[in-house]
């Protein structure tokens, strides 16, 4: 229970300062080694950004390799546009029609994370709330002015804006007005869940290109030991 009171008021805190300062974004390091939550991510951006986002970068089944999901079950919870598994990641919405719903057609989310960041992401999903001035009823600290929708509304609920005492125009925190399906600390785990797997998205192999990248080094620190014991041996006798 204090452990959740002391997150909680870290992100007031993070979020009051995001809303002053408007380019501070609440800090989050991706964990691409949790195989778990990048499952759980991939089921919310299945079922939550999907339908007008689409990934054409990524194929199901190198997702299923990756993320360990066996072909039923890709199937029988992440494929509902079509059963072959070798397709990729797109959508049957019309672009033009989307910019007509929308004001801008959706973008694909492949390297949204590589454009923007894990932290950028974060604090956008975090920061919705209640604006009756705008089209969709909802704006963004992350991203004011916003026309997305906010989609995982019925997970985290509604917030509303706090405004500051000493200057009524500026946002000074969020507060939650109606409670979603899930409590703020659900929440927050959802968020970072999703926010891995977008991460994923943008490169499927950063862990392995990594795990590559010690072993390289490791083997170029053992050649230079042996080069510079070649060397000694050359030059001895010049010497």
């Amino acid at each position: 229970m204090m452990r959740a009171a002391v997150i909680l008021l870290a992100m007031l805190v993070h979020v009051s300062a995001l809303a002053k300062g408007g380019d501070q974004m609440l800090h989050y390091e991706a964990d691409l080694s949790n195989q778990t939550s990048l499952q759980r991510g991939a089921k919310l951006f299945v079922n939550y950004c999907l339908s007008c986002h689409s990934a054409a970068f990524m194929r199901y089944n190198r997702l299923g390799r990756d993320l360990g999901i066996p072909d039923d079950v890709l199937k029988a919870n992440l494929m509902f546009g079509t059963d072959k598994t070798g397709e990729t990641m797109t959508v049957a919405m019309n672009p033009q029609e989307a910019a007509q719903w929308f004001g801008v057609a959706p973008p694909d989310l492949s390297v949204t994370a590589r454009a923007r960041g894990a932290s950028w992401l974060y604090t956008y999903f975090m920061t919705f709330y209640r604006d009756p001035a705008r089209p969709n009823g909802v704006n963004n600290l992350a991203f004011k002015d916003v026309a997305m929708p906010h989609v995982l509304w019925e997970l985290q609920g509604w917030q509303r804006p706090v405004y500051s005492e000493e200057n009524p125009q500026v946002i000074s925190h969020l507060e939650l007005e109606s409670p979603g399906l899930l409590d703020q600390e659900g929440y927050r785990r959802a968020v970072q869940d999703l926010v891995n797997f977008l991460v994923y998205l943008g490169e499927p192999i950063k862990l392995k290109r990594q795990a590559i990248g010690g072993w390289v080094i490791a083997y170029l620190l053992v050649l230079l030991g042996v080069v510079y014991l070649l060397k000694r041996e050359f030059w001895k006798d010049v010497h």
